[in-house]
């Protein structure tokens, strides 16, 4: 767990995290609480991940939610090397629109994610996500679609490739698990498989602890 004594990110804050994952270790990361962006006055914050993880070891990345307040202004770069196909890596990361009780949705200047996978020298997976408010209505069609949480999700293929329909049919039971406390969660999203048999999910919904459930039911399930 990594422990935070701070409030949360501030302006001009430059965060570098480095994991390295031997050969058969296994690590699960997760944050302290809620991650806060607060309000800058024009600046950014910044965070660079890099990730190896070596034959026959697992890695699950999955922190809290993070919440950018209004004006706030976030800058994420992740990458994971996998040695190959016994290397085994998940990731969740929940994005809310903002304190949106306080009527700060969408409020932040700029919110921008570029992750990259590469298993041995090949690149896997690539997301570079950028949502800028005043640009793009984050409310429409290929963004948020009136939902105000957003999950996304990437899971590295099964080491057993004789499994993978199985694996799959697991990932779409955990993502389709939306009754919570006996009544429907209002929680929507697909699972696409990727060109190397590798998942990304992404799930909309309006409580952070729906889509904390769902993103839990996922990093349980066996390699």
């Amino acid at each position: 767990m990594q422990m935070a004594a701070s409030a949360g990110i501030m302006e001009g804050d430059c965060q570098q995290l480095e994991f390295y994952i031997g050969n058969g270790a296994f690590l699960e990361f997760v944050s302290q609480s809620y991650e806060k962006i607060h309000k800058m006055k024009s600046g950014c914050a910044t965070r660079k991940t890099m990730v190896t993880v070596e034959p026959e070891a697992s890695f699950y990345f999955h922190p809290q939610p993070t919440i950018p307040f209004k004006d706030s202004a976030f800058e994420n770069y992740m990458e994971i090397h996998l040695a190959d196909i016994t290397s085994h890596f998940r990731m969740s990361e929940i994005l809310t629109c903002g304190r949106y009780a306080r009527g700060e949705r969408f409020a932040y200047r700029y919110y921008s994610n570029l992750v990259e996978v590469y298993r041995g020298n090949r690149m896997i997976y690539r997301d570079n996500t950028k949502y800028d408010p005043a640009l793009l209505n984050m409310e429409g069609i290929g963004m948020y679609e009136s939902y105000t949480h957003l999950a996304n999700i990437f899971v590295s293929r099964p080491k057993d490739a004789n499994a993978f329909k199985e694996y799959v049919k697991d990932i779409l039971e955990a993502a389709s698990d939306l009754a919570l406390d006996g009544g429907q969660s209002g929680v929507e999203g697909s699972v696409t498989i990727l060109s190397d048999g590798d998942l990304a999910v992404r799930i909309f919904g309006r409580r952070a602890q729906d889509l904390e459930k769902i993103c839990g039911n996922i990093m349980a399930l066996p390699d």
